[in-house]
């Protein structure tokens, strides 16, 4: 199986912008150090009114690689209060055309 991409939208509030960067560093430099970890970029919109003024893409060896990041109890408590703060919606795509 070939790599997949992690598109992770994120909804964040009016000033708040400054504050949901932190918490993706935070998330980030965890990420990293997990198994099956590629590589992450942080994109911001452009243009005023986005529903989601951050979308985080993210590259991992397997799906199985990305769960169990995610499911690691340090990960849960890293994101604890943060996950609701700042609505985002991850979903794990492989790529069919380029």
């Amino acid at each position: 199986m070939s790599d997949v991409v992690l598109i992770n939208p994120f909804e964040v509030e009016a000033g708040a912008e400054e504050a949901a960067i932190a918490y993706w560093e935070r998330a980030a430099a965890h990420m990293r150090a997990q198994p099956g970890f590629v590589s992450t970029a942080l994109h911001r919109a452009i243009g005023p009114g986005a529903r989601f003024p951050l979308v985080n893409l993210a590259t991992w060896r397997s799906p199985a690689a990305f769960a169990a990041a995610v499911a690691s109890p340090a990960f849960r408590a890293l994101t604890q209060g943060e996950a609701a703060r700042f609505p985002h919606h991850p979903g794990l795509y492989t790529v069919i055309r380029t």
